[in-house]
């Protein structure tokens, strides 16, 4: 298993899931500082700056992984670095993941990525992670892949509910409650590559009422 951005909250809490559940975790990450601290969440470093990586060098460290778990951010505030990390270096990783024969491929998005593009002003602060974020993902539904696209609402700290409920069906919620637990996402990366679900599947959610099995398999 590797995970891409492997020292990012959602992807720390990710690794430890993945390694109880007894996956062997590389966690690719750009600051060799952060190795500590994905050994302690159960991944195995590999210092790679997938900003700057080519699509060979990325290929090189999926090789013989099962599955490909994309959580990297550039974090906004800079919209080079944000299209350079968000956007070309996502698509080296799908390219690189079909050149290294692994199919599946989960990547973190974000519950508005598919439709904030077409209603933010493009002189919004939030515009190139927008942007940057709809058109990767829509590069993963253009591949070959067996792609997960997971969409969280705003992220929060709280401890996971193992319940979630998809946008669909939250359309009259107040802002609120359009907010998804990290531990709940990591939850849900775990389970779709264990049970192999949602495959080919945008699944948008939120903290909610429903178990996360029953709500990826809708």
């Amino acid at each position: 298993m590797v995970i891409v951005g492997g020292h990012g909250k959602v992807a720390l809490l990710a690794a430890a899931k993945l390694k109880a559940s007894g996956y062997a975790v590389n966690s690719v990450i750009r600051n060799p500082d952060q190795s500590d601290d994905v050994r302690v969440a159960g991944g195995n470093p590999v210092v790679l700056d997938i900003a700057s990586a080519s699509v060979d060098e990325l290929a090189a460290a999926f090789t013989g992984a099962e599955a490909i778990v994309f959580s990297a951010g550039a974090g906004g505030g800079n919209p080079e670095r944000t299209h350079a990390v968000d956007y070309k270096a996502a698509t080296r990783a799908m390219a690189a993941a079909a050149q290294a024969s692994i199919k599946r491929f989960i990547m973190v998005s974000y519950a508005g990525g598919g439709v904030d593009v077409h209603r933010l002003d493009p002189e919004h602060s939030f515009y190139p992670y927008a942007k940057a974020k709809h058109d990767a993902d829509a590069k993963l539904r253009e591949s070959t892949l067996d792609y997960t696209i997971l969409g969280p609402g705003l992220l929060t700290t709280e401890p996971a509910t193992g319940k979630l409920t998809r946008t669909e069906d939250a359309k009259d919620w107040p802002d609120e409650k359009r907010v998804t637990s990290r531990e709940n996402v990591a939850e849900v990366v775990t389970h779709v590559i264990k049970a192999d679900a949602a495959v080919r599947q945008t699944v948008n959610f939120f903290d909610g009422n429903t178990p996360i099995a029953e709500a990826m398999s809708q």
